[in-house]
């Protein structure tokens, strides 16, 4: 019987208590804390067996750990019980300030419920705090929190006698600080378990940074990381190498620049537009040379979750090669393949850029234009050959500018025929053509038609071949380019027929350039080692609003048969 009086048993209890206790705190993982707990029980606490049932995330209990019979243990541990009965049994019985103790006398309830028991056989007791083979002791233990992390349950005391006061208060306080070991012990495996996470994140990271550093630094073609947001927008955080070589700069260099500091002039906006919304856009960019480089331009904004967007990762592809090819096609589609000048559907495409199908029947003088301009233009009225009652370039009498047609007799936005609305649009910024009066120089400048045909080529062509007839064509097609201005146009439109556009010319002006094209082809032509000749005969049309280019073209046709009927042949052949 145990002597609770006795100050040595006490203190016994407490130096066994403290041990196993400190036992606890050496425990590394949440598995060797619980084995020790049951460990410390049968070993400092006089009990033969002991065992932890462990709440799991369900709520249900295992049996986590078991000392004292290894046949015990290899047959209940790992065993589960319901929450609900465990709840059960930690309201029956006593409450020993804590503790929870069911005599055998009632646990026989208990006998067929889910929780895993083991029990051993022995007499019955003979006094009346003997222990006996039925009885059940429990010692719930519970986080800082208050919810239960777990039962002790202990089972056939050393001395064959139920715990005294201060057995029952030795083992309430063991199971305190089994509570906390257990509790720092789950701690420290959270811990470990989120380094072990962390770890592998980082080293997921890392290893993706230097996938994306491997593919950024060695990618075929152009990449680069530019800062998106801020007074820096735009600025070249970071380039690879084959940028580099394709802009001629170095990466020191570059990060200096943002693309719009490299981008041609006219690609500006296409540049601007790309990197505002991302995507994808074809522009140029200078190279450190002078020259420019076709590139296709790849953006994607890089956002942070938090942050919102942080960089733009640009790719930058070479296609220069296919923009010459494509400009190659467009040139062969829009020019002669013989000469090298504009062919004919080139030609009406430059000619109807000019043309609106509203006529311009009354010429404007300078001043005039300016008046207009200022609306001060008086009223011109009705019958005056004008635009109804309107004034005389276009202008209403209440100063807004009649609608604009648009060329080729396009729809326009109000839906009419040539672009005006039933109401008459506001704003009309198209510059009329107008063709100059061709009996007197008023000095009123137009857009000039000079239709050109060979004189005496049939005659080359059939007696020297069609190689003769080539070389004739492509040597006047150079001289009629090298005898007109910049910004003029020459075009062949077929056979032996060539067509010059000249812009701001008077009736005197398109005379003489007429007669320098002439002049310049006179000249022999020397086709292997023989020299040939032909003369030109032109005529001089005058592009004007309200007509089509065929029928410009037709005008000036028409004037160059006159001008060549009104010579004789030998003379046309001198020129």
């Amino acid at each position: 019987m145990e002597a609770e009086s006795e100050p040595y048993v006490r203190l016994a209890t407490l130096r066994q208590l403290h041990r196993v206790v400190a036992e606890l705190n050496t425990a590394r993982s949440l598995a060797d804390t619980l084995q020790t707990v049951v460990d410390g029980i049968v070993l400092g606490l006089g009990y033969e067996l002991a065992c932890v049932n462990l709440v799991r995330p369900d709520g249900d209990l295992v049996v986590a750990a078991f000392a004292g019979d290894p046949a015990a243990e290899a047959l209940i541990t790992g065993r589960v019980g319901s929450r609900a009965s465990w709840e059960r049994r930690l309201t029956m019985g006593e409450n020993w300030d804590g503790l929870r103790f069911i005599p055998h006398t009632e646990g026989w309830v208990l006998v067929e419920d889910d929780v895993p028991q083991w029990h051993t056989e022995g007499p019955d007791p003979r006094f009346e705090d003997e222990w006996h083979p039925e009885d059940r002791l429990y010692a719930p233990m519970y986080a800082s929190g208050g919810e239960l992390l777990g039962v002790v349950s202990v089972d056939r005391p050393r001395n064959g006698r139920r715990p005294g006061a201060w057995g029952r208060e030795a083992l309430q306080m063991y199971a305190f600080q089994a509570a906390i070991a257990i509790s720092n012990a789950r701690l420290r495996a959270n811990m470990q378990r989120a380094l072990v996470r962390l770890e592998r994140e980082q080293q997921a990271l890392r290893a993706s940074e230097e996938s994306f550093r491997q593919a950024f630094e060695y990618a075929p073609s152009g990449m680069a990381i530019a800062e998106m947001g801020g007074d820096q927008h735009g600025r070249l955080l970071r380039t690879n190498d084959a940028l580099c070589r394709l802009l001629g700069r170095p990466a020191s260099v570059l990060r200096r620049y943002s693309f719009s500091d490299l981008v041609h002039p006219e690609d500006i906006g296409t540049l601007l537009r790309t990197s505002a919304e991302g995507g994808r856009a074809e522009l140029r960019l200078g190279r450190r040379d002078g020259t420019y480089v076709w590139v296709s331009l790849r953006n994607s904004v890089v956002a942070d979750a938090a942050d919102g967007p942080r960089f733009l990762l640009t790719h930058v592809e070479d296609i220069e090669e296919r923009k010459r090819h494509e400009l190659q096609l467009a040139h062969r589609a829009s020019h002669d393949s013989l000469t090298g000048l504009p062919n004919s559907a080139e030609l009406r495409s430059r000619l109807g850029a000019r043309l609106c199908r509203r006529p311009q029947s009354v010429r404007a003088t300078a001043v005039e234009a300016l008046d207009a301009a200022f609306e001060t233009r008086p009223t011109v009225e009705a019958g005056s050959g004008q635009h109804g009652a309107h004034g005389e370039h276009g202008y209403r009498p209440d100063g807004f500018p009649e609608p604009f047609e648009f060329p080729g007799g396009m729809g326009g936005p109000g839906g009419m025929p040539g672009g005006g609305s039933a109401a008459g649009g506001p704003y009309d910024h198209h510059v009329h053509t107008v063709a100059p009066a061709t009996d007197i120089d008023d000095g009123t400048k137009g857009l000039a038609v000079l239709f050109c045909d060979l004189d005496g080529f049939k005659s080359i062509n059939d007696r020297f071949g069609h190689h003769t007839g080539d070389a004739v064509l492509i040597e006047v097609a150079r001289r009629l380019t090298t005898g007109v201005r910049d910004g003029d146009t020459v075009a062949r439109l077929g056979g032996d027929e060539f067509v010059v556009l000249a812009d701001g010319l008077g009736a005197a002006d398109a005379a003489d350039l007429a007669v320098r094209l002439r002049n310049a082809i006179i000249p022999p032509i020397r086709v292997d080692g023989r020299a040939v000749r032909v003369g030109a005969s032109f005529g001089i049309g005058w592009a004007s609003c309200g007509m089509s280019a065929d029928e410009v073209l037709r005008s000036a046709d028409q004037r160059m048969y006159i001008e060549k009927r009104s010579r004789s042949k030998a003379h046309r052949r001198a020129g």
